[in-house]
C-alpha cells in the first residue's frame, strides 16, 4: 500500500455527530473528499440537510439522522441507521459538543450538567454503540478541546473538565479495543477555530487569544482540523492508538 492509499477511504462508511454546523460539516466532507460514505447525526434537522447536501455536491454519498448523543438510545439508532443503509461502521468522530461560560459562581446545575452530558456522555454512548458493530481495523475519533489541558480567560468550567475528561477516555477506550476489538481511539484537540461556538464568545475576545497565544497569528483553517481527522480515521495512522493530536499551531507550548 502506497502511502497515498493510507489515506484512501474509499469502501469506508463513518458517522460524524454534531454535523449539522462548524467543523462537524468540515470533517464530513473530508471524510467523503478521502473516499467515505457518511452519516450524518446532530439535533438540527435543517442544519444536517444542509450538510448531507454539500456531501452530495461534492460526489459523496450521505444520510442525516436527526440525533441527541445523550440518549443511548438515540446513538444506537443512530449506528443502526449506518449498518441498513451502508452495510457497516468504519469510522467514528465524535464531535458533537456544546460549551458555556459562565462563572463557576453562578452557574446553575443544569448548565454544567449538560455539558457534560452531551461533550462526554454523549461520546462515550455513541462510542459504545459503534464499537458492539466495527470491525478490526475500524477507528473512532474523539473531538476534544485544548482547553482539557489549558486555560484560556474564559469562565469555561464545564467545557474544560469535560474536554479533560475525554483524555481519559480516549486513552482507556484504547487500551481496552485496540488489542482485543481491532479498533482504534484516538483524539484530536482543536485550538481556535471560528465556528458557530466561538460566535458566541465576547467581542474581540478571540482575536486576542488568536494575537497573544498562536505562534502564526491567525486562527485554524477548519480543512486543517479536518485533515487531522482523515488521517486518524485513515490507515495512514493503523500503529497509532490511545493519542491526544493537539491542531493548535503550538498553542500548547507557547
Amino acid at each position: 500500500m502506497s502511502i497515498v492509499d493510507r489515506f484512501d477511504l474509499h469502501g469506508k462508511v463513518a458517522v460524524v455527530t454534531g454535523a449539522s454546523s462548524g467543523l462537524g460539516v468540515a470533517f464530513a466532507l473530508a471524510l467523503a473528499e478521502a473516499g467515505a460514505d457518511v452519516v450524518l447525526g446532530a439535533r438540527r434537522a435543517a442544519g444536517l440537510a444542509a450538510t448531507e447536501a454539500l456531501v452530495e455536491a461534492a460526489g459523496g454519498r450521505a444520510v442525516s439522522v436527526v440525533t441527541d448523543v445523550t440518549s443511548p438510545e438515540a446513538c444506537r439508532d443512530l449506528v443502526a441507521r449506518a449498518i441498513g443503509t451502508f452495510g457497516r461502521l468504519d469510522v467514528l468522530v465524535n464531535n458533537a459538543g456544546i460549551g458555556t461560560a459562565v462563572p463557576a459562581s453562578r452557574e446553575e446545575p443544569e448548565e454544567f450538567r449538560r455539558v457534560v452530558e452531551v461533550n462526554l456522555y454523549g461520546s462515550y454512548w455513541m462510542a459504545q454503540a459503534a464499537a458492539a458493530v466495527m470491525g478490526r481495523g475500524s477507528a473512532i475519533v474523539n473531538i476534544g478541546s485544548v482547553l482539557g489541558s489549558t486555560t484560556a480567560e474564559l469562565p469555561q468550567a464545564a467545557y474544560s473538565a469535560s474536554k479533560a475528561a475525554i483524555i481519559g477516555l480516549t486513552r482507556d477506550l484504547a487500551q481496552q479495543w485496540t488489542g482485543r476489538k481491532g479498533i482504534r481511539v484516538n483524539a484530536v484537540a482543536p485550538g481556535f477555530f471560528a465556528t458557530e461556538m466561538t460566535d458566541q464568545y465576547v467581542p474581540g475576545y478571540l482575536d486576542r487569544m488568536v494575537e497573544s497565544r498562536v505562534p502564526m497569528g491567525r486562527a485554524g483553517e477548519l480543512e486543517e482540523c479536518a485533515a487531522a481527522v482523515v488521517f486518524l480515521a485513515s490507515e495512514a495512522s493503523s500503529y497509532v492508538s490511545g493519542i491526544v493530536l493537539p491542531v493548535d499551531d503550538g498553542l500548547l507550548v507557547t
